[in-house]
Order: structure tokens, then sequence, then C-alpha cells
């Protein structure tokens, strides 16, 4: 569904600031909290949390994050879950969001109602309330922004900070093609993410946004390299189908295609990972995917990966 109309009835023209703000209240219905706690103010005026606070920011961008292929209640359900996968790599859970909009006045009224309706039921699902935001003007852009404020679920929250070196690596899913797909149908790893912060043999950990090959350095001890063994990489189906047409390998588009939002984190070196991994999948009813291990510098095995060859998704590049 395209989102801009040459026909001023159809858009946001149509109303204008205010009529629009109160539509917007309208299509969120439930999330959003009357003013001072939600819109209709200055600030929103959130309660006291006793636990360590995380905020985030991400955007969806029009022919950046999402095309006319992409219906517009995913598009707001995407901009949500992108922001819940940042909190779920930290072991955190959402209290309260702020969204901006920057449309051009020819954006549909039709397709901006459904984007706030993917957006409202996404929050309900995860008991978040949208309380806020802004409404820019600008021509030939289509973006939002959403602003996203959690807590800690349990007593501490992880960082990418903390691995070292003999610390084995995992991720909780299969990688790569998320473009068929998983880019916007994706569930956020929050309950996986409260689990590991709640284990103290986890020491790092983060989502993998940009690509294993590019995220994985984040995460990396400054003493140490990672060594990937190619035969654990857990390869989706998607990535093999791209690889089928795109003259690169599965194992290419699983280190670099981006968009995978699984969790990537270290554990200890010495811990009983048969233990740990019999108690995820327990817990979970899905495996988890060891794929290496970091080494000292210069010690990476032969036949391991070489993330030099790879890249993820950068921006400005």
């Amino acid at each position: 569904m395209t989102p801009f109309s040459h026909r001023k009835a159809d858009t946001v023209a149509a109303l204008g600031e205010e009529r629009l703000i109160s539509a917007i209240r309208r299509w969120l219905g439930d999330v959003s909290p009357p003013a001072p706690l939600g819109i209709g103010d200055d600030c929103a005026i959130l309660p006291a949390s006793k636990k360590a606070q995380a905020i985030t920011v991400d955007p969806v961008i029009y022919r950046r994050h999402f095309d006319d292929s992409i219906p517009p209640c995913a598009v707001g359900a995407k901009l949500l879950k992108r922001n819940l996968s940042d909190l779920a790599a930290m072991g955190a859970k959402p209290r309260a969001a702020v969204v901006a909009l920057t449309l051009d006045p020819r954006t549909r009224l039709d397709w901006l109602e459904k984007f706030y309706r993917g957006l409202a039921a996404c929050a309900r699902t995860y008991n978040l309330a949208i309380v806020g935001g802004d409404v820019a003007q600008a021509d030939k852009i289509l973006a939002a922004s959403l602003t996203l404020i959690g807590e800690a679920s349990g007593s501490r929250m992880l960082t990418r900070a903390g691995a070292r070196s003999g610390d084995w690596i995992y991720v909780t899913g299969p990688l790569g093609g998320s473009l068929l797909g998983k880019h916007h149908r994706f569930t956020p790893r929050l309950s996986e993410g409260a689990w590991l912060a709640a284990h103290p043999e986890v020491r790092a950990m983060m989502d993998l946004s940009d690509g294993l090959a590019k995220d994985l350095h984040a995460l990396t001890p400054s003493n140490a390299e990672p060594a990937l063994d190619p035969a654990l990489i857990p390869i989706s189906p998607a990535a093999r189908k791209l690889a089928r047409d795109s003259k690169r390998t599965p194992l290419a588009h699983a280190l670099g295609d981006g968009e995978d939002f699984e969790l990537l984190f270290a554990v200890r070196k010495n811990s009983n990972r048969a233990s740990f991994e019999k108690t995820w999948l327990r817990h979970f009813r899905q495996p988890l995917y060891c794929i290496g291990n970091f080494v000292s510098i210069g010690k990476r095995p032969a036949g391991s990966i070489d993330l030099n060859a790879h890249r993820g998704y950068e921006h400005l590049r």
C-alpha cells in the first residue's frame, strides 16, 4: 500500500496538525493514557521506578526500512519491535514510549491510521503505553522514530561489555534472509533476554540488527577475536533461498543480511554448558546455538570464519 496520495482530501493535509493529533489519540485507543500520563501535555509524567532504567530509540523510514509491499500495520509493529529487541538485549522490559512523526503532506490518512493501529496492537501485546510524541512536516519524507523507556526485569541488566577470552558465543535462532519477511515478522526476545540476564554465566549480550559479521565486533573483548565454526552457524531457510539467486553463499547471507533480531551473547568459558542448554530448552522449547568462542588474538584455528571477509549493514556507506 503506497503511503502517499495526490488527492488532498485523502491526506494528512486535509486535517492539519491539531485534528491529526486527535485522530492519533483515537487510533491508539487504550494504549494512550490521558494527560499528564500520556498525550496532551508538554511532557508525559512517568511513575518513579526502583529498578535500573534503559532508554533506546529506532526509526522506520520509507524506502529504507519498508516499502509499498509491507502493510502499514506491520510497519507500525516493526517500529516498536525494533526497539523492544534492544530492551531484550539488556534483559529489560518496556514501560513507555513516545513517537515522533515526519510526514510529507501527501501522506494518506488511511495508511497512517493502519500504521497507528498496528503500533497500538503491538503495544497491547507487550503491556506498553504510548505516552506522547511529535508531528513534523517535511517534503518527500515519511519516517517515524520511537523512543522506548524500559527497566530491568531482574537484578541486573546486561551490556555488550563483559565477555572474556575463552567465553562461548551463542545465538538464539537462525540467521539470514530477513528480507523475505523476518525483518518485520519477528518476535522480540524479551522473555529470553530476561532469562539470560538472570543467569550469571551469561557475561554480555546484544541483539543482531546489522548482521553477525558486524555486530559481533561489539561483543568481542579487546584482547581476543572470535573463532566461529562455519558448520555451527544456524542458517535460516530464507537465507538458503536468497542464495540461489544472489550468487552469494547461504553462510554469507547468515553473516551479513542483518535484521535478524536474535540475541547474541557470551557464556563464561568454564560454565556447565550442557546443563545451561538443557535448562534453556526445557524453558523455551527451542534450541540454543553455540557458534564458537573467543580466542587470543592470532590464535584463531584453521577453518574458522574470517569475519574480515564479510560485512554486515553499516549506515552511511
